[in-house]
């Protein structure tokens, strides 16, 4: 049947006042028309079709004349706060044991006091899919914000708001207007009570609870109802029925379409200014609406993006910075007097530096690196130190600056008493579930399930093994790139030294270049493999453990992903950066490894271009590729999914279905911004493990932009221009992030934050970590110290104190003394002496092929640097640290304010009662010592 001839035999809606078995007051009942329909709910005892109404007057409503639209019931006066699907074949034993289960479970939170209303199958577009929706009317929600410690408005903010600055006018271009930017007034909140109900700005019950609060509310209890008891142990939450398929998704409905606002004046159309002020990549350089974006998507993705925005705020000044340090070595790179000997015929064209391969490879002229060495000279110079101290305190004024706004968000967001221990009296039900044994918890004092200590212990021995071995994994791959590098070497050696064709490009394309491009483009490759892999994995190992609560599961998620990042990511960074060149031997005594490949040899210029390259590829391929991954393939999963909306009017292709054919908002969100995509059905099973889907989202997507902090702190003096590649990226991922979360994903259920929690911990270890790594860049990979120790120690030309340094930094060494393994196979030049990079006697002296006298000096230098770095960095880091308050002065003040008043209307509420009670002489000895106490409280409260 078409739906508009459907549409057109459907009838109208009775409304009766009374019901079988209920008195006047009762609930109120809404039958459809269709009642022989085959939903299966009617046969279940408990009616799908039917729904609990809190109605005082009766009403005719015609289904016909409203909009599918809407998100509202079918009356248009009850919001929809939820929406659960599901699918059903009665003529399956599996299908019959799920409607069952839903019947207990529907039946349960009838009796918590929500309300259903559900949609027969035939009503969805493919005729095979049931919605139940779900209203919370008011006594649940005073109840449950209550249990929550939900605040609310008290009174209205009377502090004056902070003076005018006077370059705002400046910034105006980039400002929102004020309507998009602070949706509500500013009011002073207090944790909601029932019993105190008049104490709060209630002007509407119907829209005093956000959207937000009212889908939070909603899912704390389908998370907690029970439906049943299977093989002796109680089951109950949405999460698991989802698992075992009785349901097929649970999610809250956007309020309107992103494209244009809603028809209903009481939505406020939230999503559409979202997007049309947020999610538009042409408003790149406006401020974020994040008052907006926490009411709409609750604290913790407004968290999230206060942080991202203010993360690329900061990484502005870092690029400008950087970009100038890399402009003056871009300028003096022809003014570079070691390029300049190493490019010269008459020098670097002289010197026949040694194989750098056994037996294959041919001796070779210095000035065959000369490009290369140029090349390297525009980040490996004086402005590289001066920008790795720069860095290191720019990260400190980052991380403190963020402290100072994540305390205001939490004053404006009423998350000043919001600790996130509360939530660890809130047990998750998998816990509850899998843990039979029980025992008195020493806070609540009652009884609750526990795990045994053995069981706890083998399931993290378990878990670390896992850990290590994937650990173990990423540096069996490495080693297997090294490997790589090693036996490559001599074939693209060979293959360009004897192939005219690429003359042309061999000034550029030498065939060190050659090797460190290709082994980093397939290092990057193993990277996002053995991601792919692991992350599957952390998820898992982290259900195994069975974590107690929310918090723990997402910290110890949490800490699996970076440790594993970390070590993916870095491992072959810190490998060119520190081990690369720095064990190689010398020709007479070479090391190998596994005694078969030759350890690899830096350029002569030094490592430092090669680390450029590597940190070049992995970070800009894992920012391209993982932004194809998240505006691309959503878009063409939603369009595929959702194509038949493009033919059929608003009226027939309803809310939840335009939602539900929207892509899950779960772990695949914003990790990889946010990893894989495409996997959409593979991560659906793995989000329905999670407290909300908004906590993996939290865990995995931090993750990146913490991978992309260390690229830009930890190896940043190799590279000065990753903060600015960071910055371009940021500015294009908050564009991203927004237009997915607001047009391809549905809604997320809100929950609340008030830091980027185990993560601010992480960023500190990573800024500590920066200033040591940094400084053994400069001292070890850069050629900088060398050229300083040749510079004040042992030029021989006053008037050019550079001048030789190229041959002051290699050594000789005789032919002869090659073993027969090392000797090439040609030597057509009949080369007697070759040159190679170090600091070692030549084999006409006495100490023959030992280090000389100016490697123990530059050695020393290089290690007094590194301590005197160091310490400076630190000194600076640590008093700039405690210079700077981590509250500012004026929310301390307004803090200290509400308190007051908030402590000020309670009390004085109190003692109206006490007093009105006394008026009334009813135990009047116990209700004046009552009033006193209250007296006392007002009188206390002004005084603090």
């Amino acid at each position: 049947m078409s739906r508009s001839g459907q549409m057109e035999h459907e009838t109208l809606i009775e409304m009766s006042a009374t019901t079988d078995g209920e008195d006047g007051n009762g609930p109120f009942f809404e039958t459809n028309s269709n009642i022989d329909s085959d939903n299966p709910g009617i046969s279940e005892g408990l009616s799908s079709t039917e729904s609990t109404f809190l109605i005082n007057n009766h009403q005719r409503i015609d289904k016909h004349h409203q909009s599918k639209d809407s998100v509202f019931f079918r009356d248009g006066l009850r919001r929809i706060d939820f929406v659960l699907s599901y699918t059903d074949d009665p003529n399956k034993e599996t299908d019959k044991k799920k409607a069952e289960r839903r019947k207990e479970f529907e039946s349960n939170l009838i009796k918590t006091g929500l309300e259903l209303e559900t949609e027969d199958k035939k009503e969805s577009e493919s005729g095979k899919i049931y919605f139940i929706k779900i209203h919370a009317p008011w006594d649940v929600l005073s109840t449950y914000a209550e249990v929550l410690g939900i605040k609310v408005p008290i009174k209205e903010n009377d502090i004056d708001p902070p003076r005018e600055n006077p370059l705002d006018c400046l910034l105006k271009p980039f400002k929102l207007p004020n309507h998009v930017m602070y949706p509500e007034p500013d009011y002073f909140t207090a944790a909601f009570s029932k019993q105190k109900q008049e104490l709060f700005l209630i002007n509407d019950q119907n829209t005093f609870f956000s959207p937000a609060t009212r889908n939070r509310i909603v899912y704390y209890i389908l998370s907690r109802c029970p439906y049943g008891t299977e093989e002796g142990k109680k089951k109950f939450g949405i999460k698991r029925l989802q698992n075992n398929g009785t349901y097929t998704s649970a999610y809250p409905l956007h309020d309107c379409q992103y494209w244009k606002k809603a028809k209903e004046e009481l939505c406020h159309s939230e999503r559409f200014t979202l997007y049309s002020q947020w999610a538009k990549f042409a408003r790149f350089y406006k401020e974020q609406p994040l008052d907006l974006i926490r009411k709409y998507y609750g604290e913790k993705i407004g968290i999230y993006f206060a942080w991202l925005g203010y993360y690329t705020e900061m990484l502005f000044y870092a690029a400008v910075v950087g970009f100038f340090c890399f402009l003056y070595g871009w300028i003096t790179m022809d003014d570079n007097l070691g390029s300049k000997e190493i490019c010269s015929p008459d020098i670097g064209g002289q010197i026949i530096m040694c194989p750098l391969c056994d037996k294959t490879c041919e001796f070779w002229k210095l000035n065959t690196t000369c490009e290369p060495s140029r090349y390297s000279h525009m980040f490996d110079n004086v402005a590289t130190l001066f920008f790795a101290i720069f860095m290191g305190i720019w990260v400190t004024l980052f991380l403190e600056f963020w402290k100072r706004r994540q305390a205001r968000l939490e004053y404006e967001w009423d998350l000043v008493d919001f600790e996130e221990e509360q939530q660890q009296l809130q047990l998750r039900p998998e816990y509850e579930v899998k843990c039979t044994q029980k025992r008195k918890n020493p806070v609540t004092q009652e009884m609750e399930p526990y795990l045994p200590i053995t069981s706890k212990a083998a399931r993290f021995c378990f878990s670390g093994a896992t850990v290590l071995f994937w650990i173990s994994l990423i540096i069996a791959s490495m080693i297997a790139v090294i490997v790589y590098r090693l036996a490559v070497y001599a074939a693209f050696a060979s293959i360009m030294e004897n192939n005219d064709a690429l003359r042309p490009v061999s000034s550029l394309l030498t065939p060190q270049l050659a090797t460190s491009v290709t082994a980093s483009c397939l290092n990057f490759i193993i990277i996002m493999i053995l991601n792919f892999l692991y992350e599957r994995v952390a998820i898992w190992i982290t259900d195994m453990e069975i974590p107690r609560t929310h918090l723990e599961y997402e910290n110890r998620l949490t800490m699996k992903m970076f440790l594993f990042q970390f070590v993916n990511y870095y491992s072959s960074c810190f490998y060119v950066a520190f081990f690369k060149g720095k064990f190689v031997g010398y020709p007479a005594e070479y090391t190998y490894m596994f005694n078969v490949w030759r350890n690899e040899e830096c350029d002569p210029a030094g490592c430092l271009i090669e680390l450029t390259t590597q940190l070049t590829i992995v970070m800009a391929g894992k920012q391209i590729w993982g932004n194809i991954q998240e505006a691309i393939v959503p878009y063409i999963l939603n369009w595929w999914g959702s194509r038949k909306a493009r033919n059929n009017p608003e009226d027939l292709y309803s809310r939840w279905e335009q939602d539900y054919d929207l892509q899950t908002f779960g772990p695949l969100g914003l990790f990889y911004e946010y990893l894989e995509m495409g996997e959409c059905k593979y991560w659906y099973k793995y989000m329905k493990s999670f407290p909300c889907p908004c906590v993996p989202l939290m865990a995995l997507c931090s993750s990146i932009l913490v991978i992309q902090f260390g690229f830009i702190t930890l190896f940043v003096a190799s590279f000065p221009l990753a903060p600015l590649l960071a910055l371009l990226n940021n500015i294009l991922e908050i564009r991203v992030d927004s237009w997915k979360l607001t047009t391809q994903f549905r809604r997320p259920i809100a929950s609340k934050a008030h830091s980027i929690g185990v993560w601010q911990e992480i960023l500190n270890g990573m800024a500590v970590l920066s200033v040591v790594t940094n400084a053994f860049i400069v001292a070890f990979t850069s050629d900088m110290i060398p050229r300083l120790v040749y510079f004040y120690a042992y030029t021989e030309n006053m008037d050019s104190r550079m001048s030789g340094y190229i041959n002051s930094s290699l050594s000789f060494f005789d032919v002869v003394d090659f073993s027969n393994d090392s000797m090439p196979i040609e030597n057509e030049m009949n080369i007697t002496t070759c040159r190679y990079r170090d600091y070692r006697y030549p084999p006409d002296h006495g100490r023959k092929y030992l280090h000389t006298m100016q490697y123990w000096h530059i050695l020393a230098a290089k290690m007094a640097f590194i301590i005197i770095m160091e310490h400076v960095v630190f000194v600076v880091k640590f008093f700039v640290a405690w210079l700077i308050p981590d509250v500012p002065s004026e929310v301390k003040a307004r803090i200290k304010r509400e308190k007051y008043l908030t402590q000020k209307i309670l009390h004085e509420y109190e003692l109206c009662k006490w007093q009105e009670k006394l008026r009334e002489k009813s135990n009047c000895a116990e209700v004046a010592k009552q009033v006193f106490a209250s007296k006392g409280k007002v009188q206390l409260s002004a005084a603090m």
